[in-house]
């Protein structure tokens, strides 16, 4: 156990001597503050760490993750970083990240009790329900949750629209683009789902406030 804690150390020390080596004042910048353009949504499985499966540097991106990266809206945990993002670092882009195999989803899809995560799962139950004679029509159990994996994305893609946050930023800004993708763990690469969503043409009309909405 104390081998294990004492390892995150040594892995920091030669972080930090391979960044200065690479860059004698990238520490002194990134400590003068942020401003990246991006948010990532993603889950918290220690498989998908935003950083390294994009490639970016710290400062790059802005990252908030949870069980099946899911948008709930009363997760006020998710919302204070969203709100953040959005109007104080006034991101660009905001990204959800999948992942196959994401062993939230998998749960959801099945009928055993794990634990008090069910009450976060059924988030996850919801959108099966939605999509439900598409996803039953799949054979293949693994084919199956490789799409709900996909649906679930696209679904928390279109419950970030939906908030409050988003909808006065793209009255205001014309900001964030919104967008789905997904990776995949047996090759390493990420999957565009196309569903980006740019402004409220895009949205539903029972979701789109009125100009001057309330934050």
């Amino acid at each position: 156990m104390e081998e294990s804690y004492s390892k995150i150390f040594e892995g920091n020390r030669k972080w930090v001597d391979d960044m200065n080596e690479q860059d004698p004042a990238f520490f002194a910048k990134l400590a003068k503050g942020q401003k990246p353009p991006l948010l990532w949504i993603g889950c918290s499985d220690s498989r998908v760490p935003a950083n390294e499966i994009t490639g970016t540097l710290p400062g790059e991106v802005f990252v908030h993750r949870n069980i099946a990266n899911m948008v709930v809206h009363t997760d006020m945990s998710m919302l204070s970083v969203l709100d953040y993002a959005v109007n104080i670092l006034e991101v660009k882009h905001v990204i959800v990240c999948g992942h196959y195999g994401c062993g939230g989803v998998l749960a959801a899809m099945g009928n055993t009790q794990v634990g008090l995560i069910d009450n976060w799962l059924r988030h996850i139950k919801d959108v099966y329900r939605i999509h439900q004679a598409e996803l039953d029509a799949i054979p293949d159990a693994i084919e199956r949750g490789r799409r709900l994996v996909e649906l679930n994305v696209i679904e928390q893609v279109y419950d970030l629209c939906k908030t409050s946050i988003i909808q006065n930023a793209w009255t205001k800004t014309k900001r964030p683009y919104v967008h789905g993708v997904v990776y995949d763990l047996n090759n390493g690469l990420l999957v565009d789902l196309n569903c980006t969503v740019r402004d409220n043409s895009e949205m539903a009309d029972i979701y789109v406030f009125d100009d001057g909405a309330v934050v």
